[in-house]
């Protein structure tokens, strides 16, 4: 009996079990798990497709509306994305307008601006809710185009408004500028009051004073300050009367100093000064300072009275072209003839003025009415004023100049330029030429001005 009984549960149990096992199958089945005895994975999407084709549905056209769907999704997005930035451009132009409407005081502007600027962030609050809740706007094409227009709108706005701001800021600086152009004037009629005292009296007034043993270094040295002025004003109209007849001026600053490579394009002006320096001051160290029929004679103390008492007249000769009118025959005035002759080049001044007319009526024993030769005529004063006083000092003044490729030596030498190539340790200046000379008096030194070049250019 226990065993039939045994045997008759055991197949109960068996065919439960053999349910619930048929339950789970099925259960697996349905999820899309196939069963182990046919072990084969079924993805979702190619399940899907095999339903729509079971179905008389055409799978290509189920991707075309996936496709179809997503870029729809990325049309609404831009168009979003557009209205965002169009509601912040038109934040910015109205932020803008309220700072215009705060100066000068503008109430209403204010407050219309206030009142955009509070409706354009409710909008961008909006656009934020729209986003967070997946809300596009179905019509996106035509919301695109309207924002880039808007955005548009508000930039044309920004920049009208920044053009009044420069205009009033323009119209509020216009008094400014003439009050400016006043005291500008003011001082420029100044600087010619003290230009033109300074030029009466020289920059040694104080020698009213001073007795001839009383001069010193100091007081040459003042008066070479101006005779250096005096010449670079003068190069600048010679370089600009270069310019104005056409001439390369580069040929001409190579010609002049050959084989130098300048570091900057406005170095150029140097050599036409050290042309300028070194045909006037040629000769300086000769007491008739060269010129023809003038005799040489030793220094002494009443030849020193002499050059001292004429550094004195000369000095006090504000327009040296109405001294020249007056001695024509002076020793100044053969100064002024031979000093012209080697600093303008006939080439040279048919190229500036069409003829040789200023050349010939020199030679005549005249003297041009011209702008060009009265700046002359100011540098030769100026030079002739140093020749006097260089030879009313005791010792006298000793011109000298550092040829081309010496070694840069600070007690003689300063630079005119500070724009030399540095090499480390093999860093070694060399003169390329002097600009202008200096003096020795006594013990004391005067420096030369020079041009450098780096030890690689040489």
């Amino acid at each position: 009996m226990d065993r039939a009984k045994q045997s008759s549960a055991i197949p109960s149990s068996k065919s439960r079990l053999a349910r619930a096992f048929a339950k789970v199958l099925h259960i697996r089945v349905a999820t899309g798990i196939a069963p182990l005895e046919g072990i084969k994975k079924v993805r979702p999407p190619l399940k899907a497709k095999e339903d729509h084709v079971k179905n008389g549905i055409d799978p290509s056209s189920f991707q075309e509306n996936e496709v179809h769907e997503l870029i729809h999704n990325r049309e609404s997005l831009e168009a979003l994305l557009a209205k965002i930035f169009a509601s912040i451009s038109s934040v910015k132009a109205n932020y803008v307008q309220l700072q215009f409407s705060q100066a000068p005081y503008d109430a209403d502007g204010i407050q219309s601006a206030d009142q955009l600027i509070v409706s354009e962030m409710k909008s961008l609050s909006e656009l934020k809710q729209c986003f967070v809740k997946k809300q596009f706007d179905t019509s996106s094409e035509s919301t695109l185009l309207l924002a880039e227009i808007q955005e548009q709108k508000s930039l044309l706005k920004t920049y009208e408004i920044m053009c009044k701001k420069m205009e009033s800021q323009l119209k509020l600086k216009d008094p400014e500028v003439t009050v400016l152009k006043e005291r500008l004037e003011n001082l420029n009629a100044k600087n010619m009051c003290l230009e033109k005292s300074l030029n009466r009296s020289g920059p040694l007034s104080s020698l009213d004073k001073l007795h001839l043993f009383g001069l010193g270094p100091a007081h040459f040295s003042m008066v070479l300050h101006q005779t250096s002025k005096s010449m670079r004003c003068f190069a600048r109209l010679l370089i600009n009367e270069i310019k104005s007849a056409g001439w390369d001026i580069n040929a001409a600053a190579s010609a002049i100093e050959p084989g130098v490579s300048y570091t900057r394009e406005d170095h150029k002006c140097f050599p036409f000064e050290s042309f300028i320096c070194r045909e006037m001051f040629d000769s300086f160290q000769f007491h008739n300072f060269g010129l023809p029929n003038e005799p040489l004679t030793d220094i002494s103390s009443s030849r020193r009275r002499l050059f001292y008492d004429e550094f004195m007249e000369f000095r006090s000769t504000n327009n040296p072209m109405a001294y020249l009118s007056l001695k024509p025959r002076s020793s100044f005035a053969k100064f002024c003839r031979l000093k012209y002759t080697r600093l303008v080049h006939p080439k040279m001044e048919r190229a500036f003025f069409g003829s040789l007319t200023q050349r010939n009526l020199l030679s005549s024993g005249g003297f041009p009415d011209t702008k060009f030769f009265a700046m002359f005529a100011e540098v030769a004063r100026q030079v002739w004023l140093l020749h006097c006083l260089a030879f009313s000092l005791e010792p006298a003044a000793a011109i000298f100049q550092a040829g081309r490729g010496f070694r840069f030596l600070e007690i003689y030498m300063e630079t005119v330029a500070e724009e030399v190539i540095y090499n480390g340790s093999d860093y070694d200046p060399r003169v390329a030429f002097t600009v202008f000379p200096g003096f020795k008096i006594g013990r004391s030194v005067i420096q030369c001005k020079v041009y450098l070049v780096s030890n690689m250019q040489r």
